[in-house]
């Protein structure tokens, strides 16, 4: 049986930690639970039980897992068998209270596993340290950031039909879909004996981290209505895992481990090692959205703290889907001179301003020598003319890769290789980003290309992932990880030369959009899905995993498009952060009408894009790029609220409908034509006359 080491209480969260006895099944391990603060400790009796650690660790040596677990999960091994309680620390200083729980191998490695709670929030911060305080070199082959046990101590024997996995898939331009799944579907229940690892290991191994899924899990009782949250912060390879030996539920969670990410890491006497944060939250809920929010409001405090220019999540015209590749102080003075006085803040000159003559600005990345074809009189003339028409000038950088046409591409003993051969994608290359030589090279091409011109936005884009790692280090994954974390610091250095600069993190749109980033970037590109009918379907999923005050999302607006097709567009950046681009030298007044009116619109709402909660209705969206019927989006914030309707194929005909309190009101509609719309009893409805268009509505209320 266990027994309460001691329960903290953060917010409305409550951290339960708890000594498991020597018996045959308790191992005499240290397990962490968290619950809603409400709700008061009380564990179910289990026919099966099977106690785990709050910290997973596995070295080299030690011996495997059983139950059939080889090639599954490296949890509860020897390694974290062997570990011992040794005590626990409280620090409480600056609004932040942290628990380190400290256990200890006998071989000499002390293991500290951090739990963090900044007043006020919704989350924890967890993370763990490994500490080699004996003789001989420890080799890593697993460690967590988070383990949490005792998932719904309420559960009642093995709970069945009661426990939800939900997770997040995402592929390039379709990125954001909410997949849930019964642990029986799984096959994540017990075996009838209680042998047997039961383990759902799910993550990617790369320099994208979103590249497949996103580096977030949500596992709900369904008969208690809980919900447990966990996000990784790491720009690089990480994993996620569901585990059931018994009765009982463990998720956990970190750096992608020998199996799944190829990551071996040596600590050697004396030496320590910090795995990435994770970022934690439980709560009571009917449905998947407060967890999710929950966890992306974690980074609140960062956006707060970033450059003054974004507080008030000003307009962004980029001109790539205007000029494709091919920017010019000819072209851009033409679109200073469409959208002058039209209420933008940033001018984003995008890729291609380095094209040389005669060759492809998507191979040419990496060299970074201004075009004089493209800027016959030099950059600055043109950076000059964005600040002269009021705007605040933004440039492009792919700061990592190298295209194959560029001289950079030959700089192999400056590049990444695996077995001992440049790394090399398709069209691409890498920078090792460890390198001092490397380090020196980017400051001169990007830091002080910023600081000559007068930059104050930079797009940071990242076109290809290395893959399961590279050499440099005694794994490939660790020669990744190592590269990765040298790419986040050359990201910070620029942050400290340049400190009121505005980010964009930017991986072919959305491949980077986890909490390390976010965290210390402005905005990201939400997708690459520029011209897309599921733009409002993808920028809506990203509710989940981002705030929306980050996620910076495409109209780009065509001359032969319709009043109906430029308002769907324009409404689909009410989601999070407006970007403009297109045709905009060649539309009419009546198209520039919608668009204008979008914009002030978008500016109405910007404070509850800021701060706001989300709610999603409507039909199930089985395809992305054939979708059918209809998403409602109601977010709400302090002092006011909006809804937006998007109707897909099929949606002609029909009602939409999105509850309200009573006593809100109408203020403003959005659309290119006077709509069927009404607000009464507590029922928003909107009726479709037509598929593929969109309607916005502010609403206000009494606080």
């Amino acid at each position: 049986m266990a027994k309460i080491i001691k329960s903290y209480t953060f917010g409305d969260m409550q951290a339960v930690y708890l000594l498991n006895d020597e018996t045959e099944n308790g191992n005499g391990s240290v397990e962490l639970a968290l619950l809603p603060a409400s709700m008061p400790w009380r564990e179910e009796k289990r026919e099966k039980p099977y106690a785990d650690s709050l910290v997973q660790v596995k070295l080299t040596g030690d011996v495997y897992p059983g139950g059939y677990a080889g090639g599954r999960t490296l949890r509860q091994g020897e390694s974290t068998l062997r570990l011992r309680y040794e005590g626990q620390r409280e620090r409480s200083q600056d609004g932040i209270k942290e628990v380190c729980t400290v256990l200890r191998d006998p071989r000499g490695y002390r293991i500290e596993h951090f739990l963090r709670y900044r007043e006020g929030e919704k989350t924890l911060r967890s993370f763990c340290a490994f500490h080699n305080e004996g003789k001989e070199r420890a080799g890593l082959e697993a460690l967590s950031s988070f383990s949490l046990g005792k998932i719904s101590p309420y559960m009642k024997g093995d709970g069945y039909d009661t426990l939800r996995m939900h997770r997040i898939r995402s592929v390039w331009s379709m990125e954001g879909r909410l997949e849930s799944r019964t642990l029986e579907e799984l096959q994540l229940e017990p075996s009838w004996a209680g042998h047997a690892v039961r383990c759902e290991r799910f993550g990617q191994a790369g320099s994208m981290p979103v590249n497949g899924y996103f580096p977030v899990l949500a596992l709900e009782d369904t008969a208690n209505h809980i919900f447990w949250g966990a996000q990784i912060a790491h720009n690089a390879s990480w994993q996620m895992e569901v585990y059931r030996r018994g009765d009982d539920v463990q998720i956990s969670g970190g750096l992608a481990d020998r199996e799944l990410g190829h990551w071996l890491k040596y600590v050697e006497p004396g030496e320590s090692f910090q795995t990435p944060e994770a970022i934690l939250s439980v709560c009571r809920a009917q449905d998947t959205e407060p967890i999710f929010q929950r966890l992306t409001s974690a980074l609140e405090k960062e956006a707060d703290e970033g450059p003054e220019s974004e507080q008030t999540l000003p307009v962004i015209f980029n001109e790539y889907c205007t000029t494709w590749g091919s920017p010019s102080h000819e072209n851009i003075g033409k679109i200073l001179e469409a959208i002058r006085g039209r209420g933008f803040s940033y001018f984003v000159i995008d890729c291609g301003w380095y094209r040389q003559e005669g060759i492809p600005w998507d191979v040419a990345m990496g060299d970074y020598q201004v075009s004089k074809e493209l800027f016959p009189e030099g950059l600055k003339k043109t950076v000059d003319l964005i600040r002269e028409n009021g705007l605040q000038p933004g440039i492009w950088f792919e700061i990592d890769n190298v295209g194959e046409r560029a001289e950079a591409y030959r700089e192999t003993q400056h590049l990444l290789t695996r077995d001992d051969k440049p790394l090399t994608t398709s069209m691409r290359r890498f920078w090792d980003m460890r390198q001092p030589w490397v380090e020196r090279y980017l400051t001169e091409h990007v830091i002080d290309f910023l600081k000559k011109y007068g930059f104050s936005y930079i797009k940071m884009d990242y076109n290809d992932t290395i893959g399961l790692g590279c050499d440099g280090a005694e794994s490939l994954g660790e020669g990744l990880r190592q590269n990765m974390a040298a790419s986040y610091a050359f990201i910070k250095k620029i942050k400290r030369e340049i400190p009121e600069i505005v980010i964009e993190n930017c991986s072919s749109g959305g491949h980077k959009l986890e909490p390390l980033m976010m965290g210390t970037c402005s905005m990201a590109s939400f997708s690459d899905a520029h011209e897309c009918e599921e733009i409002p379907i993808i920028a809506a999923n990203l509710h989940r995993v981002i705030l929306p005050r980050q996620s910076q999302i495409w109209a780009v607006i065509r001359k032969t498009d319709s009043l109906k097709r430029i308002a769907y567009s324009v409404a689909n950046t009410f989601l999070g952060r407006m970007c403009i681009s297109g045709d905009v030298w060649e539309l009419s007044e009546e198209q520039w009408r919608v668009i204008d009116d979008g914009i002030a619109f978008y500016k109405e709402i910007a404070p509850v894009i800021k701060k706001g909660y989300t709610t999603r209705y409507g039909t199930d969206i089985a395809s992305y790029r054939h979708p059918q019927g209809w998403q409602g989006i109601l977010r709400v914030g302090e002092n006011g609220a909006y809804a937006l309707f998007h109707g897909f194929g099929g949606a002609a005909g029909t009602w939409a409908e999105i509850p309200v309190p009573a006593d809100w009101r109408i203020e403003r509609v959005y659309s290119y034509e006077e709509e069927a719309l009404t607000l009464e009893n507590g029922m928003l409805r909107l009726h479709f006359d037509d598929e593929k268009k969109a309607v916005a509505v502010r609403l206000s209320f009494n606080k």
